[in-house]
Order: structure tokens, then sequence, then C-alpha cells
């Protein structure tokens, strides 16, 4: 379990396999004492295991695996040596819950339509943008505005719903300290969708189901 807030930037050193399986070590800021061979890392928000740690603090790495499912259904299997990606470690308990919870399940690939930048007129210390995406039409309707997404493992809050398109608008802090800041439009991140939409959808639907077969 994570909360989409990030504390690391990775970046990709090497990718080993094929198009069914790849091993992939991301070189980081963690202490690697503190990364137990099994742990669940978030990279770009999809919840992988870590399998290999080395290195020393500020300059370690962990590898992970990447089997055929995940790569049919993230970027992950675009990364080459370079790429940089978000992390985040999982949630402890009594830890600060910053964003919203998340499982690191992505749910699908969404496209940047488009990214605008937008600078406050009483600001000086950089400018925000807003980036606008396109989901999917069978889950565009678990978005809402002011709801919680999260995009490539950042917890952002929606700013405008029209029918499958949306908004987030990012900080000059989130661009900084996450990969948003080099995004573009065309490009595509990781969607995840809040898991309280997905389970109130769900129950409306067996409510409404046992009320036709009139159970309810």
């Amino acid at each position: 379990m994570f909360t989409g807030i990030v504390t690391d930037i990775g970046t990709v050193e090497s990718v080993e396999g094929g198009a069914s399986l790849r091993r992939l070590r991301i070189a980081c800021g963690y202490d690697p004492a503190t990364i137990a061979i099994g742990a669940s890392i978030a990279c770009a928000g999809c919840c992988l295991t870590a399998i290999a740690v080395g290195g020393e603090k500020g300059a370690s790495w962990f590898e992970v695996e990447a089997a055929a499912e995940t790569l049919r259904l993230t970027h992950v299997g675009t990364w080459q040596a370079g790429t940089r990606v978000n992390l985040e470690r999982a949630l402890k308990i009594g830890d600060e819950l910053g964003g919203h919870l998340v499982t690191g399940h992505v749910d699908a690939l969404v496209e940047i339509v488009s990214r605008d930048e937008v600078t406050p007129s009483d600001a000086n210390w950089g400018a925000t943008a807003r980036f606008t995406l396109r989901a999917p039409k069978p889950l565009h309707r678990f978005i809402a505005t002011k709801g919680s997404v999260t995009l490539d493992g950042v917890s952002l809050t929606v700013n405008t719903v029209e029918d499958d398109l949306f908004s987030v608008l990012l900080i000059p802090h989130t661009l900084a300290v996450t990969t948003f800041g080099g995004r573009q439009a065309g490009e595509k991140v990781h969607l995840e969708i809040d898991m309280m939409a997905r389970y109130a959808a769900r129950l409306a639907e067996t409510a409404a189901l046992a009320e036709r077969q009139g159970t309810a």
C-alpha cells in the first residue's frame, strides 16, 4: 500500500530479458540497509518487488522483475537505461498519509492530451502546469471533480472532468520532485483510479441489481 507521495526519482541503470520477463536495475537515493528483499516499491506507480539490493545510502540500487502482464498493461516495457521513474516506498503503520490510499496496481495507460503552463501573477518561483488527460471509456466514470487519481505514482486532485477528459494542476514543487517536470503532450502515464470510487461504484451496481431482482 502507498500514498502517492513520491520520495525519490530513480534512474534505470540496466534492462535485461525479453517480452515475457524483464529484470531492471534502478538507481536511487534510498538507504539499501532499509530495503528488504521482497519489499514492495512503487515505480512510476507500478508496485514491483525488490529482488536484489546494493550500493550505499545516497548511491544505492535495487532490482525488480516485470512479467508479461505488467509489460502489457504498463509502460515499464519501454524503460531503458537512463529512464527516470517516480519512486515511493511502501506505507508503514504510523506514517503520515499525505496523499490517498494507493495500491500500486495500474488500471490503464492514459494519454496526456495537453500541457499548459500557468504562471501565477503573484509568484516568481516557477509556474504551475495544467495537464489534460484522456481516460479509457470503461474507467472515466470513476474520475470525479475534486476526487483523487494516481498518475505515474503521484497522488493528484482532479480539477475538471468533461466526458473522458480530465485535468490536474501541478504546483512547481511537484513538477520539481517528480518526472512530471519533463512530461509533454502525447506521452502516456500510468493511471490508478481511487479505490474508494471503485468500491462505491461496485456497491451501487450490486444494490441496483438486487433491487431489479427483488432481493434488496
